[in-house]
């Protein structure tokens, strides 16, 4: 029994909806990094690039369980002589929640060319309105 390659052309793309609106946030940029991967298809493989199109609506309306909401930074370095920058997750998570979900998603998704690809087809809104109507997105429940 051979492995099976998939080809470029074999590849279908769907569209799925995640609503984020009072699950954690670690659980949600799972499953989306799951979809982004493609690893829920059967015609999964490591090394192809077959993943699905996410959108995540209610960002502001993820929680973060325990007491990570205080206690948790996130942290960059610009590259400058003392330059490690941090901001709470409070702070965060009330100013800018899509950017907090989508550095989830990038954390959970491979640092290669094939994890930068998968992360073009993330989207995250803040509210439940979306622009991607017309894709018909499905409902993605878990």
């Amino acid at each position: 029994m051979s492995t099976y390659m998939p080809k470029k052309n074999d590849i279908t793309r769907k569209w799925y909806v995640i609503d984020a609106a009072g699950k954690p946030l670690g659980r949600v940029a799972a499953k989306a990094a799951h979809i982004l991967r493609g690893k829920h298809k059967p015609t999964y493989a490591p090394h192809a690039d077959c993943g699905d199109h996410v959108i995540i609506i209610n960002s502001d309306k993820a929680v973060l369980t325990g007491k990570k909401l205080d206690q948790k930074y996130y942290r960059w370095h610009t590259g400058w002589i003392g330059g490690l920058k941090e901001v709470k997750y409070s702070k965060l998570m009330s100013e800018s929640s899509d950017k907090a979900m989508t550095l989830a998603v990038t954390g959970m998704l491979p640092n290669n060319t094939l994890g930068r690809k998968a992360a073009t087809r993330l989207r995250v809104y803040k509210g439940a309105e979306h622009k991607h109507a017309a894709q018909t997105p499905e409902v993605c429940e878990f």
